[in-house]
């Protein structure tokens, strides 16, 4: 086992396929070891921000924050991103002569070259600094060189490039990952070459091939290189983090490949310039993540004169935890959207209306028309789901009263002129023949105005030439809007269509291009068809394509309901992009309907909480990415055998600290069960309170019917009116345990079968799932302490099955 800690100096943890990451594995303390924690003590808690410790040398100093001689100043910083994992390195195994060339495996962390392995280490290269380090010297060719006892058929050939050399004044310039045939200039792997800054993908017969592929290399994207022979094709794979690849390249299997044995050559060459090196590390090394967060600080310390850096790091949970209340969702998705401005109208007093696009264009203000009339703030009640205020225009007349102007200026204008027009506004009113919004360059050569006809339908209007008389298109499918009730329109010059209330209502629109927009018209245009009612949360747009009009139209959903109805896996991805998140992972097909979250007044992971919990789901952050997973309950529902991930003997666990628990921690017989605007209801467990008690919880949940909220009830009764005895915690001494590999891959949520227990347990086996767990790494030492739950727990009825059909017995109805 080979350990492997990152930290990306100055990175961005919310960017980050930009981080470039620097390995500091070398400085962590194996004595103390590495302890790291995530998910949850039992599957009725909730999971908890995961943490990471560990304790890295300084005596150099280069962890000390502030230390302009540190070679990652500036960077020693609080919420530097980091990332552990393990790399387990292959052993070969079996009788020879030949073995798989996956079986090559070197950490070269002992700085002495293994010649078992490498019997030619040529050109003046050396193990040095847990790297393979081959020079690049002009006029010399360096290397480290595989016996041949190897074959790629059905195997592969990986390895992490870990420094690459520079240019350096060269005319050309080498550093190589081949696999070498029996025949001179057949051969197959990648070659980066510092002149180019090219990484070349090459199947070559003498050193030829017209067909190579050529990448612009990355140290991001291409920090590890494998090939590797499957199903008689070639695939050339690249990889950030050694765990996730990317397929580059893929080519039939040459027959070389599938009759001969191959030897493996690090070569390295240059023609001129000044020498430098290329580093290799970790070859076929098998990597599982086990912590991707934030480091919260860098503590320096000293024992006498000896310097080290104890550091903490949270996952990322701790930046989810520390985001502002959301804002109505209504407000979330036009903010998500790409909008050139956006004015909500929510404003409760004043005579200007802000823009929080972020773009930081102009506010609109208020300008008169005539004399009289009024345009009050926080008037009326906003969009029915947004729990918000907004204004209410009480003009004299169509030409008497106020409305609201902005100039955008020339970077909205030449958005506009490059791409297309778009506009969404609410708007509420009684009156005919009105504007609702309107926009024009700053001469007026180039006006657009959506307003309301003299029928009381939508209609847009347009000019594209001086002193030209508007051009009128009625908007099909808009009468009867005058309702005094709220409705959603969205224009999109992109696909010339039209939506009302989230239903696209015309799509023959016939308006040219429009130039130069800039000047903004809200409740009115040019001083005249002032609006009598309500308009907020107006959005002007340049779409860059015919899509966009689509993705406005759905805010109607946002701004009407909150999106009630939706089910909780597109919920839980819509809330994490309100967060900023690009990556959720949803688990399960199991998703329910839930109730809308329109208003704002709470952060995005309390939201996501509470559809973890209507749902009887589970959320936690990933541990190989800036990113998060969404388990359904549907997931834990009758796991067969064969989904366990591990099945561990009761021998090989740490047998001083396993315990059967019987008790009522988690009894719960009555249960109240509440739901937005629905009933509440109380499901019992007769039997239960009888013998042990009244056990009450409340239940408030986003169903979107009083049946769902009453099943989620009875379900829970079902589930904890009389819990089973358990095991609540699984530990194993991983490391030197031969499903080493499969002891890694248990995540949260994962079954695991204990076989071999004591005659004194209730059975000779029993499953669990995992809710979280504490690792400890240390050398040849990882330990981990599996936090468990009993897995029929959530077992639920199947007719005719020997084991799930007994309802009441061994199980419940699923809901």
């Amino acid at each position: 086992m080979a350990l492997l800690v990152e930290v990306g100096w100055g990175g961005v943890v919310q960017y980050p396929w930009s981080i470039t990451w620097t390995d500091i594995s070398r400085r962590v303390s194996m004595t103390e070891g590495i302890s790291i924690t995530r998910g949850a003590a039992d599957e009725r808690s909730e999971t908890q921000p995961g943490s990471c410790t560990m304790t890295l040398d300084n005596q150099d100093g280069a962890l000390t924050p502030g230390n302009a001689s540190s070679p990652f100043y500036p960077f020693v910083r609080r919420n530097a991103p980091i990332r552990v994992a393990v790399a387990i390195i292959p052993t070969r195994t079996g009788a020879g002569p030949t073995w798989p060339l996956g079986q090559l495996g070197d950490d070269f962390d002992d700085d002495r070259i293994g010649t078992a392995l490498w019997p030619s280490v040529y050109g003046g290269s050396t193990e040095t600094g847990g790297r393979a380090r081959v020079p690049l010297a002009s006029g010399v060719v360096a290397g480290f060189q595989s016996a041949r006892v190897w074959r790629l058929a059905g195997s592969q050939l990986s390895a992490k490039l870990a420094r690459v050399p520079a240019a350096n004044g060269s005319s050309s310039a080498s550093a190589s990952m081949w696999v070498l045939s029996t025949t001179a200039g057949t051969r197959l792997g990648f070659s980066y070459s510092p002149v180019t800054g090219q990484l070349r993908l090459a199947s070559e017969t003498a050193y030829f091939d017209g067909a190579a592929v050529s990448l612009p290399y990355s140290p991001i994207d291409h920090a590890w290189l494998r090939v590797r022979e499957s199903a008689g094709a070639l695939r050339w794979e690249t990889s950030r983090d050694g765990f996730i690849w990317t397929t580059r390249r893929t080519l039939a299997t040459p027959v070389w490949v599938t009759s001969q044995t191959v030897l493996v050559d690090f070569s390295a060459t240059r023609t001129g310039g000044a020498t430098d090196y290329v580093e290799w590390d970790l070859v076929n090394a098998t990597v599982r993540p086990r912590f991707w967060g934030m480091v919260n600080e860098f503590p320096v310390d000293w024992q006498g004169l000896h310097s080290s850096v104890t550091i903490s790091a949270t996952d990322l949970f701790k930046r989810l935890n520390r985001l502002p209340e959301l804002r109505p969702m209504l407000t979330e998705e036009v903010s998500t959207s790409g909008a050139l401005a956006y004015y909500p109208l929510t404003e409760a007093s004043g005579t200007s209306a802000g823009d929080i696009s972020g773009r930081g264009q102009p506010p609109l203000v208020r300008a008169q028309v005539g004399s009289g009339g009024t345009l009050a703030m926080a008037a009326v009640d906003g969009p029915p789901a947004t729990g918000e205020q907004a204004p209410l225009a009480t003009p004299v007349s169509a030409t008497a009263g106020k409305y609201w102007v902005a100039n955008l200026g020339a970077d909205v204008a030449n958005a506009i002129s490059t791409y297309y027009f778009a506009a969404e506004a609410w708007f509420k009113g009684t009156e005919v023949t009105r504007a609702i919004l309107g926009m024009s360059s700053w001469n007026y050569d180039q006006q657009i105005v959506i307003g309301v006809s003299s029928i009381g339908g939508l209609m847009i209007e347009w000019t594209d030439w001086i002193g030209g008389s508007l051009i009128a298109e009625g908007i099909s499918g808009t009468t009867g809007i005058l309702d005094d009730q709220w409705h959603h329109l969205v224009y999109d010059r992109g696909s010339n269509r039209f939506w009302l209330d989230g239903v696209m209502v015309d799509s023959t629109i016939d308006v040219p291009h429009m130039y130069d927009l800039r000047r903004l018209h809200v409740g009115g245009y040019r001083s005249s068809r002032l609006w009598s009612g309500s308009i907020a949360h107006v959005g002007i747009y340049a779409p860059t394509d015919s899509t966009w009009g689509a993705n406005i139209a759905t805010h109607y959903g946002a701004g009407a309901t909150g999106h009630e109805g939706e089910t909780a896996d597109a919920r839980i991805t819509r809330l994490a992009k309100y967060a900023g998140l690009s990556s959720v992972s949803i688990w399960g097909d199991l998703h329910d309907p839930v109730a809308g979250q329109g208003a704002g007044g709470q952060p995005a992971l309390a939201r996501m909480r509470e559809v973890e919990k209507t749902e009887s789901a589970r959320l936690w952050a990933e541990r190989d990415w800036y990113g998060l997973a969404y388990q359904s309950r549907g997931i834990r529902y009758n796991p067969s055998p064969a989904s366990d991930v591990v099945v561990l003997d009761y021998a090989d666990l740490e047998t001083s600290r396993v315990q059967l628990a019987d008790d009522d921690q988690k009894l719960v017989n009555i249960v109240d069960a509440a739901r937005p605007g629905g009933a509440t209801q109380r499901v019992t467990a007769p039997e239960s309170v009888l013998a042990f008690g009244q056990y009450e919880e409340s239940l408030d949940i986003l169903k979107t019917t009083d049946s769902g909220a009453l099943a989620a009830a009875y379900w829970m009764v079902s589930r904890y009116g009389n819990p089973l005895p358990e095991l609540r915690e699984v530990p194993v001494e991983a490391y030197t345990h031969p499903r080493y590999l499969d002891i890694l891959d248990a995540e949260i949520g994962s079954a695991i079968t204990v076989t071999g227990l004591p005659a004194q347990a209730p059975a000779a086996s029993m499953r669990v799932m995992v809710e979280g767990y504490v690792e400890n790494i240390r050398s040849n030492s990882h330990l981990i302490q599996f936090h468990t739950s009993a897995a029929a727990t959530d077992s639920v009825w199947k007719l005719g099955d020997p084991d799930y059909s007994r309802l009441g017995i061994t199980t419940r109805i699923a809901y």
